[in-house]
C-alpha cells in the first residue's frame, strides 16, 4: 500500500517506573490509570510498537530494516544505516536523579561494543519546574581525573559540581562526558542518541526495593568524564520565524519549538524523519489522506518520504520538532 510514502507513526508509549519518579506525569499524559512512581515515558523508541494503520504492532526497529532511508532518511541511513537513531522521552523527577555520565560514540563503539548501543549525547526541555529547582551540571572549574576519583571516594564529588536553577521553556544540552544529574521537582522532555549506557558514579546511598545499594559504575565513569570546567548550561533559542525558534542543533540531533496558532505548512526534506510532540494545547497534523490529531504528551514519527504537511492548532498548540540534522 505504500511503496514509496509511508504513512505516519503513532507509537504505543513505553512506561517506566523508578525509585525517584513521581505522580506528576501520568495525569500531564491524562492518563487514568498511571503506574505507581512513574518517571519515565518513552514517547519515541526503536522497541515501541505502532498502535494503527497498515502497520500496527510492527515495532519502529522492524519498520527502518524493511523501509531504510524512506523512513529514516538519507542523511540518518548515511550516519546509522537501517537503525533508528534517536529517543525521545519525558521524565518526572520527584527526587533527585543519580549522579551519572555517558559515553561518546568512540568509547561505546570500544569498551561496550557488545551492547551494540552509540554513545549518549542529550538535550532536555524544561516543561515544568517547582521554585528553587535545579539540576546539576559538569564541573565548577577544571579538575583531574586523580581529583574526581578522591571526591567520589570521600562522597565530597557534589562540592565540585555545578548546580543550575530551571524554569519551565529553558533548554539544556548535555553532551557525552558531561557529569550531571536531574534533580527533584522537575518535569521535561529529552531527546538523545537511543543508547542507554548510562554510569552511575553517586545515587545518595539509596536502596532498591529488595534493599540493595544501586550498582555504580566509578572506572567506566572515569574514563569518560570531561573534566574542563563545564560551559553555561542553557542554550539560547534561535528564531525561525512564524512562531518557530531551534532550541539546539548537534551532529546527532536537532530540537525546534513551534508555537502557533495558524495554521502551517512544511514539508520533510528526505533527509530525515522527524518526530513531533505537543507539550500544550492540540494539533492536527494531516499528511496526504492521513491525519493525526496529538493532544498535550502525544507524539508522532513524521517518516522522511512524507513530503507535504499541514499542522492546525485546536486553538493553540506548542510542539516539539525534533529531526537528525
Amino acid at each position: 500500500m505504500y511503496m514509496h510514502k509511508l504513512p505516519p507513526l503513532a507509537l504505543e508509549r513505553r512506561l517506566d517506573s523508578r525509585l525517584w519518579g513521581g505522580n506528576t506525569l501520568g495525569p500531564w499524559l491524562h492518563l487514568a490509570d498511571a503506574p505507581a512512581n512513574l518517571a519515565e515515558s518513552w514517547q519515541v523508541y526503536e522497541h515501541n510498537r505502532v498502535v494503527d494503520g497498515p502497520f500496527a504492532g510492527r515495532t519502529l526497529a522492524e519498520l527502518v530494516a524493511e523501509h531504510g532511508s524512506a523512513l529514516v532518511g538519507a542523511r540518518s541511513f548515511a550516519q546509522y544505516g537501517a537503525d533508528f537513531p534517536l529517543l525521545a522521552k519525558f521524565i518526572d523527577a520527584a527526587d533527585d536523579l543519580s549522579v551519572q555520565v555517558h559515553p561518546d560514540d568512540e568509547y561505546a563503539h570500544t569498551v561496550e561494543a557488545a551492547t551494540g548501543f552509540h554513545g549518549k549525547t542529550e538535550a532536555w526541555h524544561i516543561l515544568r519546574a517547582e521554585p528553587g529547582a535545579e539540576v546539576i551540571y559538569g564541573f565548577k572549574q577544571d579538575r583531574t581525573r586523580e581529583a574526581c576519583a578522591a571526591a567520589i571516594e570521600r562522597g565530597t564529588l557534589d562540592e565540585l559540581l555545578q548546580r543550575v536553577p530551571v524554569a519551565a521553556g529553558d533548554t539544556i544540552f548535555v553532551p557525552a562526558g558531561t557529569v550531571h544529574a536531574i534533580n527533584a521537582g522537575i518535569l521535561l522532555f529529552e531527546i538523545q542518541q537511543k543508547s542507554d549506557l548510562t554510569y552511575r558514579v553517586y545515587d545518595y546511598d539509596r536502596r532498591d526495593q529488595q534493599g540493595n545499594l544501586r550498582e555504580l559504575h566509578v572506572d567506566r565513569a572515569l574514563d569518560v568524564i570531561d573534566y574542563h570546567a563545564a560551559p553555561t548550561a542553557k542554550v539560547q533559542p534561535h528564531p525561525l520565524g512564524d512562531g518557530r525558534e531551534l532550541l539546539i542543533q548537534c551532529p546527532y540531533f536537532a530540537m525546534e519549538r513551534w508555537s502557533f496558532d495558524q495554521p502551517l505548512e512544511a514539508t520533510t526534506d528526505g533527509g530525515s524523519f522527524e518526530i513531533f510532540t505537543t507539550i500544550d494545547g492540540a494539533a492536527v497534523i494531516t499528511a496526504g489522506a492521513d491525519q493525526f490529531r496529538l493532544a498535550r504528551g502525544q507524539s508522532l514519527v513524521l517518516p522522511a518520504a512524507t513530503g507535504q504537511y499541514r499542522l492546525v492548532a485546536e486553538p493553540s498548540a506548542t510542539l516539539l520538532r525534533c529531526y537528525v540534522p
